[in-house]
């Protein structure tokens, strides 16, 4: 074999592990420098980390988003207005305003008394302004069929007042819907003067 021969075939030779050496290396520095990226963010690392970075990152989120989720709605659970409603126990159309004000999100305790005169003497309600039932709704005093809309308002607003109340039972107003028929109503807002003002109208 010449000099030349032999050259040429011991390249030959070679060439396969140097290339099997050149890709041994290249798939180090890539997986040195990845190590080194996860680990420079203080983040603790898993052979699935490394394997599967995408899988992982969507789990994560996923995770994230059901966590933040269930948070708003423990929040709103534990933030939703609390009515305590006193009503005749013969008063159908009182539990029909009971059941507007469940379907707005209040938490309801009903209480059914034949003394319900006594209850309105007690918290205050100017006669001129007496309805069916008698709500306290986070401390404010909640006369008749008043609107969920209402009430939120006042909850928002906070004015110094003791409540609202829509006097007798206006055909129209939740909890007294007789068809298509809707009469015009006010709120008032009373306060512990039995000063009335306008705080919403409602025209036909």
């Amino acid at each position: 074999m010449s000099q030349k021969q032999f050259i040429y075939w011991w390249q030959e030779q070679l060439r396969p592990i140097m290339v099997r050496v050149a890709v041994k290396v290249v798939v180090t520095i890539g997986v040195t420098a990845a190590l080194l990226g996860i680990w420079g963010s203080n983040a603790p690392v898993s052979h699935a980390q490394v394997l599967f970075p995408t899988s992982v990152a969507v789990n994560t989120q996923l995770a994230m988003t059901t966590r933040r989720i269930q948070d708003k709605q423990t929040v709103l659970k534990g933030t939703a207005p609390s009515a305590i409603v006193y009503r005749s126990p013969e008063c159908s159309c009182c539990g029909g305003w009971i059941d507007h004000l469940k379907t707005q999100g209040f938490e309801i305790k009903d209480f059914p008394t034949p003394d319900i005169e006594i209850v309105k003497q007690k918290y205050n309600v100017p006669d001129n302004l007496t309805s069916c039932h008698t709500a306290i709704v986070n401390g404010y005093v909640i006369e008749g069929h008043v609107p969920a809309d209402d009430i939120k308002r006042l909850l928002q607003e906070k004015p110094n007042v003791l409540g609202l109340s829509v006097p007798q039972m206006p055909v129209g107003t939740p909890g007294m819907e007789i068809g298509n028929r809707k009469d015009p109503y006010t709120v008032f807002s009373f306060d512990p003067k039995s000063r009335v003002a306008v705080f919403n109208e409602y025209p036909s």
